[in-house]
């Protein structure tokens, strides 16, 4: 069968008047080819009509074939993948409402890298390239012949397929792909780690829902497996749908409460453990909600960092703690901050301008960020704090003790002092191996030149086991709750008052701290 090869692209106009000039030229050609020889004669005038009309029919016919050939070569482009050759969203929404008309049960998965973004900054979008054509390779290989892969684009892909337990049958081929994720794929002379977060949906056919619906459910489940720790399979449920309503309700109280300074500061003294004076505080985030059900900084700061409200939230607790803090004195003042502003480019800027304005001393400031932070993106994170550090701000690594901080990850950070999580000071009082490793942690920190503060200190027999196993500070209940600033004027002031009346004995006050506390 004849076929276009290297079909035309032509427009519309061109359609029409090519045929007619090929036809003028071409009839006109046989009729001086006639005219000059003898032997040929034109003995009718509708003789050389008919035999242009013919020769435009015949340009006319080749050039709708080219036409025809053109317009299925855009029909393939608009469907297909170009990298990967795989079927493209399109495709998706096509082949999931042509199987939702059989009687079967439908299934989905969506399929989101992780870390992919990581590749493309440290290696460049040529190797993240290579690394996606990869990924769909091992997709094509796991989906057989029994579902269907495509790639919606970035580093997104999904898997369909219809059956009596296609469910059941595509959840097995995922946690297959995850087990090939888990190991480093080569890619010429580089061993790449990247895994995968997986959100899966079905759509029985008692219950057919579009096909818009069933991947916006698949993405919710795929966003829920990316929450849940990555590299797992999470099916879609209607809860997700409800929990995710609440957080946008949580997200545009934020909003609102930025604007109508809802949100307020309070402080947690920390004290030394040679003489337990007050030494640093601790800039903690309230929301005063008003009539509203109370909401604590473990349930509204993850909302605000996915919605980016981190980034002016984040500000104003800098710039009102910097404010407090210059009425005591050379009293070390500790912010945390979180991955969402570690990774912001324009966070060390905000930094400086709060700093410059607020006339704060930035030796006295102290930024604590969690293990989550740096390894999210270790590159970005330790550019970020070198250059904090290059304005004399002080970095803290905290909650020790919880994640799996190695002697590398704390000798490449250069963190100016660990905080011991509350956790390890617990378990230290009754665990022996517990008390080994806070031991350890306090003696590598020591090593390394960092000061070291437990946190979660409610006993006396946890300060008494901190203080002689080497720590600096003490941070918890049974000094100092979270105070308003006003409360710790009135600390600082009478500290500073007895120190003045009795310097050589600084801890005669120490045993009033909790009525303090109380009153």
């Amino acid at each position: 069968m004849f076929t276009v090869k290297h079909p035309l692209h032509l427009t519309p106009t061109g359609l029409v008047v090519i045929p007619l000039v090929v036809a003028c030229v071409m009839t006109g050609a046989l009729v001086l080819a006639v005219s000059l020889n003898d032997r040929w004669a034109v003995t009718s005038g509708s003789g050389v009509l008919v035999s242009g009309i013919m020769i435009y029919a015949a340009v006319l016919f080749f050039l709708g074939r080219s036409g025809i050939a053109s317009i299925r070569g855009l029909e393939i482009r608009a469907s297909i993948d170009p990298l990967t050759q795989l079927p493209n969203r399109q495709a998706l929404h096509e082949d999931v409402m042509h199987l939702s008309r059989g009687d079967e049960e439908v299934a989905l998965a969506m399929i989101d890298l992780d870390s992919f973004k990581q590749v493309n900054d440290h290696y460049g979008h040529a190797v993240g390239d290579q690394l996606i054509e990869r990924c769909a390779q091992l997709l094509r290989e796991v989906c057989g012949t029994e579902a269907q892969c495509y790639r919606l684009g970035g580093d997104e892909f999904a898997a369909v397929m219809a059956g009596k337990v296609a469910g059941t049958i595509l959840e097995g081929m995922c946690r297959t792909l995850l087990e090939k994720l888990g190991t480093p794929l080569t890619l010429e002379h580089r061993h790449i780690t990247v895994g995968a977060s997986i959100g899966l949906t079905r759509c029985p056919a008692n219950d057919r829902v579009p096909s818009s619906e069933m991947l916006r459910r698949a993405d919710v489940a795929m966003d829920m497996s990316k929450r849940g720790g990555k590299m797992r399979c999470t099916w879609f449920n209607e809860s997700f749908d409800r929990r995710r309503e609440r957080l946008r309700a949580i997200e545009e109280d934020i909003r609102t409460g930025i604007g109508a300074g809802e949100f307020r500061l309070a402080y947690q003294p920390l004290v030394s453990a040679e003489d337990k004076r007050i030494v640093g505080v601790e800039a903690l985030l309230r929301w005063d909600r008003g009539n509203r059900p109370p909401l604590g900084p473990n349930v509204f700061v993850p909302v605000a960092e996915d919605s980016g409200l981190i980034n002016p939230l984040g500000l104003w607790v800098l710039r009102q703690a910097a404010c407090d803090a210059l009425r005591w004195g050379d009293i070390t003042l500790s912010v945390n901050i979180s991955a969402a502003q570690l990774r912001n480019a324009e966070f060390p800027i905000k930094l400086g301008e709060v700093l410059e304005e607020t006339g704060f001393p930035a030796h006295l400031l102290e930024l604590e960020v969690t293990e989550t932070c740096l390894v999210l993106d270790p590159v970005v994170a330790e550019r970020t704090l070198d250059v904090i550090r290059s304005f004399g701000v002080r970095i803290a690594l905290d909650d020790f003790g919880t994640g799996y901080a190695s002697i590398g990850f704390l000798r490449r950070f250069r963190f100016e002092k660990l905080k011991l999580d509350r956790s390890l000071v617990e378990l230290a009082g009754v665990d022996d191996g517990s008390r080994a490793m806070m031991l350890s942690s306090i003696a590598l920190a020591r090593a390394l030149d960092m000061g070291v503060t437990a946190e979660g200190v409610e006993t006396e027999e946890q300060a008494e086991l901190v203080r002689l196993a080497g720590c600096d500070q003490i941070q918890g209940w049974l000094y100092y709750k979270a105070l308003p600033a006003a409360e710790i004027d009135r600390l600082i002031a009478e500290q500073a008052r007895k120190l003045a009346a009795a310097p050589d004995a600084p801890d005669n006050h120490t045993a009033n701290r909790k009525d303090d506390q109380a009153a």
